[in-house]
């Protein structure tokens, strides 16, 4: 990001800043409610790994996709309504359950568990159509419910459908309830919907903490059945050097930004920067970090020879899709292209030809460079919109 452009950003955010200090903040229910989402994260990641060859990344993106809007319901949901309320708590518990049975049918959503994972999950989306419509006591929020609920309705039961079948027939089934469920909010458009900025941007950047988490988790269990050498040490360290340069790229300045950016709107504008850049552009972030713990848990387990297809497009293509989430999310948001992050993401997917020449510890030691060059040029470079930016967050 230009350093005037981020001070700009920054400064005119505060200019038009109204919220209460007391703005409610993420509860512990909803972090309770969360620890599915990890189970089928890892579910995914797990799904993809075992068999890693197109068909099955294809399948595991869409699960991820269908997996991640029921959590973006969910957001939108707590963010209104208050969870210290009993009925809500239920509900959630019982959404909870039904998650943790989608999520323990994940490895055979195509096959032997597709109605597994398409019954409980419509109990999932249903259960937030109803419990937003009868516990909001906004007139506003019921109608938008009440917009929302067809998309809903009909994304649940092509998925159920597509329990019947399998093949291309299946796989089309899936595409189209996606498209369905996703253009819902488009469609039905977003007056009526109401929202807590700072909660909502809050929520967000848990879940990518959360994902983080897990890809570390899933690399780590990737060294139980090999002989901890140098080289697996070595990608292992590099491994947490990709994460922690990602982490820093979103919550250095990014996060701070776009949340400033997303209390200076109001009503409609607001509601919508809400679901373009956190609904819908975060799922490349997600998806991005969910690959990259593939692409580095097959690292680990083949440091010495050079990774197949999948995996090699899963680390490079990984990282390269997590910085393309940061520039749309920054053209949503401010309205500017940031450039330094474009050309990383280029060069990451463009060293998925030779991650497919060279042993897997020189592609993930390039890539893990290659991002805490990034981190440290724009830290160096912008150090004093990074100062400014984070003093002015800490003084909020």
């Amino acid at each position: 990001m230009e350093e005037r452009e981020l001070i700009e950003a920054v400064e005119k955010a505060e200019d038009s800043e109204h919220l209460s200090e007391a703005e409610e903040r993420v509860g512990p229910l909803e972090l309770f409610f969360d620890l599915v989402f990890v189970f089928a994260i890892t579910q995914v990641t797990a799904y993809i790994a075992k068999t890693p060859d197109w068909e099955t990344l294809a399948r595991g993106m869409m699960i991820l996709a269908v997996v991640w809007w029921a959590w973006v319901a969910y957001s939108w949901l707590t963010n209104t309504l208050d969870t210290e309320r009993d009925d809500v708590r239920i509900v959630m518990f019982i959404s909870m359950a039904a998650m943790f049975v989608v999520s323990l049918s994940i490895p055979h959503a195509f096959n032997d568990d597709a109605l597994l994972f398409a019954v409980p999950y419509f109990v999932v989306r249903a259960s937030h159509i109803l419990l937003y419509g009868y516990a909001a006591n906004d007139v506003g929020v019921e109608q938008a419910v009440k917009r929302l609920a067809p998309s809903v309705a009909v994304g649940c039961a092509l998925l159920v459908t597509a329990g019947f079948l399998d093949g291309v027939p299946q796989g089309l089934l899936w595409l189209a309830a996606i498209a369905v469920d996703y253009a819902g909010p488009v469609i039905g458009g977003m007056e009526g919907w109401t929202l807590h900025p700072g909660h909502f941007a809050e929520r967000h950047a848990l879940i990518v903490i959360i994902a983080f988490g897990e890809s570390i988790v899933a690399t780590g269990l990737g060294t139980e059945e090999i002989t901890l050498t140098a080289a697996v040490v070595a990608a292992a360290v590099a491994g947490i050097v990709i994460a922690a340069a990602l982490w820093w790229a979103y919550f250095d300045v990014v996060a701070i930004v776009a949340e400033r950016h997303l209390r200076e709107k109001e009503g409609v504008a607001q509601v919508r920067m809400a679901r373009d850049s956190y609904s819908y552009i975060h799922l490349l972030l997600i998806a991005g970090i969910v690959l990259l713990a593939l692409g580095a848990k097959k690292t680990i387990l083949d440091v010495d020879d050079p990774l197949k297809a999948v995996p090699a497009v899963a680390l490079c293509g990984g990282a390269g899709l997590y910085l393309l989430g940061h520039i749309f999310f920054r053209l949503r948001n401010i309205g500017t292209l940031n450039r330094q992050r474009l050309v990383v993401a280029a060069i990451m997917f463009a060293l998925i030809p030779l991650a497919l020449k060279v042993d897997a510890l020189i592609t993930v030691v390039l890539v893990a460079l290659i991002l805490a060059l990034l981190i440290a040029y724009e830290a160096i470079h912008f150090r004093d919109a990074r100062h400014r930016v984070r003093a002015a967050a800490h003084a909020g």
